[in-house]
């Protein structure tokens, strides 16, 4: 299986909350996880992955690998997220999505109204 991993922005914790409420509240419930940290740095990316769901039957080791080699592909990308995460403040995660290919291109196209 194919793993997508991507930095998606800056949120306040509450609204990160809030949101991750309504993401285990739908059904079928999506098979792409979303993560926040409060550290840009690649231990708590992984970390933070390794909480997701048991029962999303990924291959935890090709997972953290998508992350890695997200990391090691993308230092000025990081490096933005890093800055803005920085201003923010305390009160705020950065968030990133991560998930099977096939998944995330479910999530779009039902976004989209196609048929899946």
């Amino acid at each position: 299986m194919s793993y997508t991993f991507d930095i998606l922005g800056v949120s306040p914790v509450l609204y990160f909350f809030n949101q991750q409420q309504e993401i285990l509240q739908q059904q079928p419930r999506p098979r792409v996880e979303y993560v926040g940290t409060h550290k840009c740095t690649l231990d708590a990316f992984i970390e933070s992955i390794e909480t997701v769901s048991p029962n999303l039957d990924w291959e935890m080791p090709e997972v953290v690998d998508t992350v890695i080699d997200f990391w090691m592909n993308n230092s000025e990308r990081i490096q933005y997220w890093r800055e803005r995460l920085k201003d923010a403040g305390r009160e705020n995660l950065l968030v990133a999505r991560v998930g099977d290919v096939k998944s995330l291109q479910e999530t779009f196209e039902s976004l989209f109204g196609k048929n899946i």
